[in-house]
C-alpha cells in the first residue's frame, strides 16, 4: 500500500517548540535587548554629564525661571491647568502611588501619600491621561524638549528623603497648582538652598543635586512636574536627545508604561466616572 503519511509529520522532523518555550525565548531576547539599550544609555549619559560639568552653570541648584521663555506661558495658563486638575482630584484615591508605577522608587516612598498622574515618561505618551486633560497636554507639548510630565500629588504630611537624580542632561520644572497654607510649611531643599511652592509660580532646579521635600502641613500639594532637555550647544544637544531616546526604550520606562496600562485596565473606567460624574450627581 502506498504510504500517504504527510512528510511534515514524519519522525524525521523535530517536534514544534511548545508555546511556553517560544514565549520564554522571546522574553529573554527582549530582556537582553533592554539590557543593551540601558548600557548604551548609561555610557552616553556619562559622556554628556561629564561635558556639562565643564559648563559655568554646572553647579547651579535652582535656576531663574525667567531665563526659560516657556515659564511665562505656563504661569499665564495655570488656572486652565488647575481646572483640569480639579476634575482629576475627584478621583485622587484611585490614582496610583508613585511606587506602584515605578517599583524601583520604593526607597523613597512606600505609603499612599505620593500619587502621580502621568502624561509623559521620557517621551512615552500616556494616551489616556493626556485625553483626560487636553489643555494641560497642549501646554506641555509646547515646552521645548519636554521629556516627562505628571501631576505630582503629596497628601497630608509627607517627607521625601534626600536623593539625587543621575542624569544632568535634563532640568526639572515645577508649576505650583494646589498649595495648602501655610505655604512655607511645604518646601523643597536642593543642595543647600530651600524654596517653597506658590500657586501659579514656577521653580526650576537640577535634580542631580541632593534634594528632599518636607510637607509639614495638611491638605494636598500638587505641582505640574516636568523634566525638559537642558539647553546645550548643538552637538551636545544631539547626544542628549539620543540618551533620552535610549532611556525611553529601557526596561525602567517600559515597566512603568505596562503598570500604567494595568491601572487603566482595572481602574480607568471607575476613575472617569468619579472624575466626570453624570450631570446632577456631582458632589
Amino acid at each position: 500500500m502506498e504510504d500517504t503519511q504527510n512528510p511534515s509529520s514524519s519522525g524525521n522532523n523535530p517536534p514544534p517548540r511548545p508555546p511556553g518555550l517560544r514565549q520564554a525565548l522571546k522574553q529573554q531576547a527582549l530582556e537582553l535587548a533592554g539590557t543593551a539599550l540601558t548600557q548604551g544609555a548609561l555610557f552616553t549619559a556619562r559622556q554628556v554629564t561629564q561635558a556639562i560639568h565643564q559648563r559655568p552653570d554646572a553647579n547651579n541648584t535652582f535656576f531663574d525661571p525667567a531665563a526659560f521663555p516657556f515659564t511665562s506661558r505656563m504661569e499665564r495658563n495655570w488656572k486652565v491647568i488647575r481646572q483640569e486638575l480639579d476634575a482629576v482630584m475627584r478621583g485622587v484615591e484611585i490614582i496610583p502611588n508613585f511606587q506602584d508605577l515605578m517599583p524601583e522608587q520604593r526607597e523613597l516612598t512606600t505609603d499612599d501619600r505620593w500619587k502621580t498622574f502621568v502624561f509623559y515618561g521620557y517621551g512615552v505618551k500616556f494616551e489616556d491621561n493626556c485625553r483626560r486633560c487636553p489643555e494641560t497636554t497642549r501646554l506641555l507639548e509646547s515646552i521645548p524638549g519636554m521629556t516627562s510630565a505628571m501631576f505630582s500629588i503629596l497628601r497630608g504630611r509627607k517627607h521625601i528623603p534626600p536623593h539625587s537624580g543621575h542624569y544632568k542632561g535634563v532640568l526639572r520644572y515645577h508649576l505650583g497648582l494646589l498649595v495648602p497654607e501655610p505655604a512655607d510649611a511645604c518646601h523643597i531643599r536642593v543642595g543647600d538652598k530651600t524654596a517653597s511652592w506658590r500657586e501659579g509660580q514656577s521653580l526650576i532646579f537640577d535634580d542631580t543635586h541632593e534634594h528632599e521635600v518636607r510637607k509639614e502641613n495638611d491638605g494636598d500639594r500638587v505641582v505640574l512636574f516636568v523634566d525638559f532637555l537642558r539647553p546645550l550647544p548643538p552637538v551636545l544637544s544631539g547626544l542628549n536627545r539620543t540618551v533620552v531616546k535610549l532611556i525611553s526604550l529601557s526596561p525602567y520606562i517600559t515597566r512603568s508604561e505596562q503598570n500604567s496600562r494595568k491601572w487603566e485596565e482595572y481602574f480607568g473606567e471607575e476613575f472617569d466616572l468619579v472624575r466626570n460624574p453624570p450631570s446632577g450627581k456631582r458632589a
